[in-house]
């Protein structure tokens, strides 16, 4: 691990409407170190005292780490309302001092962003397609059947060469109608929610946030910030795109606003993200 002096691990940051909410908060962080919350006036940093930044090559290692990290964050959020968390390994050094120094130069803009995410959650949303719809598609694509049925009456010198062909625009035409799907998806979903980010292939590092599955064909994946009222008419409309054939719907949530939360500037803190959300 990468050594440092009087660092201050930083979970999450909090709108604090309670001073009594801040002694109510305990837990244990990462390696079970002690967490707590630093108030500022009504803002308050989720936070761990540490010596290092958290490296090591053992992606079980790693995944505890994520895991406890998200775990206070989820806390932090079931106390004080909707949080902004930090990605895994943000460190402000120079102690308290510091870090109260900081968060008082940046209080109006951090009241100003947890008022816009107060009361948001994040979810995400993996749409699949299975290889059974396949045959469908071809079906009703009358160049493609044309292509198959030609390349199955040829020699097989011919039919080898018309095999590939029919692979390649069926894969083409397959990455298409994808990608038109996934355009509606994302518009029939946008009318229910506060904000809509593409997660596209992106590989993250949340552990529990991340729902794709290797044994499916992903169409679309999307991680969305709503309110309780919205999820419910959201929830209406997966449920409806679920219901057509071929095609599954995963929905995981409510989760702490990592996709969504704003860039903060911890003003030369040592700030190594094992993933980057943005």
């Amino acid at each position: 691990m990468t050594e440092i002096q009087d660092g201050r691990y930083l979970y999450c940051l909090v709108r604090l409407a309670e001073a009594d909410a801040v002694d109510e908060f305990s837990t244990a962080g990462i390696e079970d170190e002690p967490v707590s919350v630093h108030p500022v006036g009504e803002i308050g940093a989720v936070v761990h005292t540490c010596e290092s930044l958290y490296d090591s090559d053992d992606p079980q290692t790693i995944q505890q780490w994520l895991l406890a990290h998200q775990r206070v964050v989820d806390e932090a959020g079931k106390l004080f309302g909707t949080p902004i968390p930090f990605q895994f390994d943000t460190v402000l050094t120079g102690g308290d001092e510091a870090l109260s120094e900081w968060l008082a130069s940046a209080a109006g803009r951090l009241e100003d962003e947890l008022d816009a995410l107060g009361g948001h959650w994040e979810y995400r949303i993996e749409v699949t397609h299975h290889e059974s719809a396949h045959e469908e598609f071809v079906n009703e694509d009358s160049e493609l059947s044309a292509l198959r049925s030609k390349a199955e009456a040829a020699d097989s010198g011919t039919a080898y060469l018309l095999e590939k062909q029919y692979d390649k625009q069926l894969a083409d035409r397959l990455r298409e109608h994808r990608h038109q799907q996934a355009r509606a998806v994302a518009d029939r979903i946008a009318n229910h929610v506060s904000a809509l980010e593409s997660l596209g292939s992106r590989q993250t590092r949340d552990v529990d946030l991340d729902v794709s599955q290797k044994d499916h064909d992903p169409i679309a994946r999307f991680a969305v910030l709503a309110t309780d009222e919205e999820v419910d008419g959201l929830g209406g409309e997966l449920d409806e795109i679920a219901a057509e054939p071929g095609v599954e719907v995963r929905f995981t949530g409510p989760w702490p606003p990592y996709t969504f939360a704003p860039e903060i500037d911890t003003q030369g803190g040592d700030r190594r993200g094992a993933d980057s959300r943005r």
